[in-house]
């Protein structure tokens, strides 16, 4: 039982580490809208790339604001969240399963 806890608790880390990141990617995007950033450039291509799938979901469900995009600001908090309740269940699970109790 032990191989599946540790299992349990790798991915748990790798899932944080992967959202911790996104959520950096996410961050990048909002700075880069700030200026004019050259649509070529691959850097900027990727951050678009990366977060557009996302962010433009968001932007559809929210009602328009003026021009002000909080679509970034919302899948942060959703992210967050799902950190908070997925990977802490996860790694609670993982410990618990280590200490020999039932689930």
């Amino acid at each position: 039982m032990f191989v599946f806890a540790n299992f349990l608790s790798a991915a748990a880390q790798i899932l944080d580490w992967v959202l911790n990141i996104y959520v950096w990617i996410i961050i990048a995007r909002a700075l880069i809208s700030w200026v004019n950033p050259d649509p070529y450039n691959p850097i900027v291509k990727f951050l678009y790339q990366a977060t557009e799938p996302v962010l433009g979901r968001v932007r559809n469900i929210l009602p328009y604001m003026g021009g002000f995009d909080i679509s970034p600001i919302i899948v942060i908090f959703a992210i967050y969240f799902f950190k908070w309740f997925v990977v802490t269940t996860l790694l609670d699970l993982a410990y618990k399963l280590k200490a020999g109790g039932s689930i």
